[in-house]
């Protein structure tokens, strides 16, 4: 059982796994609105709401993290979970209000502690593999999609005509029975989770009158923070309207792109973090992510590809797009390592995802306000394609510090 598999990888994948199926929102927001008589607009704030709530948790929850991911790992499954099922309850109460708090602020912040609880543990058991260790947990937050899309689809059960659900009462059942499930998944992985035995924290000196915002005040820091809200940024506001795409150009297989774009995403968790343990520099990695996602985008553009129906180069482009979106999440904690050390490391990261809480606000609202002033798909890639050329500047010439000797940052027993 003391190995870094068991200690670290399984436990990582379950809570990760679990957490990961927020992103399942766009299967379930038609079923809600139909269910509680609103429209989706409304609903569609609950994911929203989610998003913000998961990245400031992180956020404020990263001390926690650092001194019991015990406490920090149970604390995420009960307020998953009981943000699950009280989903469900407040579904079948019809009330708008009482989703926004139980899937928004309440499973936001299962999420977020969640999100956050193993990656430290993950770099200290694979140390010589950061990237590859955190490919492997945020590639399972990305994979829950695949893995939860056809469960759901079966608990919920056939459809009529219009696509409405034949047994209603089915919607706030599956809310009910994710609640145990995941509970059970994310309780294992809190009982396995264990840093290395050799691990010992080094108290991390305080000057007199600082606080954990001054790292806001760090030139590296702010340029992390601003390349990774981009990159999410721009990831949700394509990613937000991959379905609408797709019905644009006529290309009728949207549910088999969704799989191959969620597997992209997975990858390029795993492929680009892992990658990145090879390079001397880990901040390479972004500047890949950035020159993949203009080329992509631009010859989209340049071809009007989406006007002409081109399938097969939207199709690539949204894969190109779902990968660096991907990797940019696994390859920021072995980043912040470089950059700053291991031993506040998940008070950092914490911080850091504070980018992915202002992100999910940005992202879909910002490629929802576009279509609906200019009716144009081209004008969200021409705004995208601003916004990684300015991504790519950062990390290519403000992020150009070399890696701290982390070895420095390391205190362990003797042998």
């Amino acid at each position: 059982m003391e190995n870094k598999w068991m200690r670290a990888a399984v436990p990582a994948l379950l809570i990760h796994c679990s957490i990961g199926t927020v992103y399942c929102w766009s299967l379930l927001k038609g079923g809600i609105a139909e269910y509680i008589g609103r429209p989706k607009g409304e609903v569609e704030w609950a994911f929203s709401i989610a998003i913000f709530f998961l990245g400031m948790s992180a956020a404020f929850a990263g001390r926690v993290v650092e001194k019991d991911i015990h406490k920090s790992s149970l604390i995420a499954a009960v307020c998953f979970a009981a943000g699950m099922a009280g989903t469900g309850f407040f579904i079948q109460q019809k009330s708008l209000i009482g989703i926004f708090l139980t899937y928004g602020v309440l499973m936001g912040i299962g999420c977020g502690i969640g999100y956050l609880s193993p990656v430290k543990t993950l770099m200290l058991w694979f140390k010589n593999n950061k990237g590859l260790a955190t490919g492997i947990a945020v590639a399972g937050f990305g994979l829950a999609k695949v893995i939860a899309s056809p469960i759901i689809e079966m608990l919920l059960g056939a459809t009529n005509a219009d696509g409405t659900l034949v047994d209603p009462t089915r919607l706030y059942k599956l809310f009910y029975i994710l609640a145990v499930v995941y509970f059970i998944m994310m309780f294992l992985g809190h009982l396995l989770l264990k840093k290395p035995s050799d691990w010992v924290e080094v108290p991390v000196q305080k000057k007199k009158g600082e606080n954990i915002l001054d790292i806001f005040k760090n030139k590296t820091f702010i340029g992390i923070w601003l390349m990774f809200f981009i990159n999410i940024t721009c990831g949700l506001a394509l990613i937000s309207q991959e379905k609408d795409l797709l019905h644009f150009i006529g290309f009728g297989a949207v549910g088999v792109i969704s799989s191959l774009t969620a597997l992209f995403n997975a990858g390029g968790r795993l492929g680009f973090s892992s990658f990145g343990d090879r390079l001397k520099d880990r901040n390479t990695i972004y500047i890949w992510i950035f020159s993949l996602s203009i080329a992509a985008t631009a010859i989209t553009l340049f071809s009007n590809g989406i006007n002409n129906a081109i399938a097969p180069l939207v199709i690539i482009t949204l894969c190109i797009i779902n990968a660096g979106y991907g990797g940019g999440f696994s390859s920021l904690p072995p980043l912040l390592a470089d950059r700053f050390g291991m031993n506040s490391i998940s008070t950092i990261h914490g911080l850091a995802l504070s980018a992915w809480a202002f992100a999910g606000l940005s992202g879909n609202q910002l490629s929802a306000f576009i279509v609906a002033r200019t009716g144009s798909y081209n004008n969200i890639l021409y705004v995208v394609l601003a916004l990684y050329a300015v991504a790519l500047f950062i990390s290519a010439f403000i992020l150009k510090d070399k890696p701290i000797d982390t070895k420095k940052s390391v205190r362990r027993h003797p042998a």
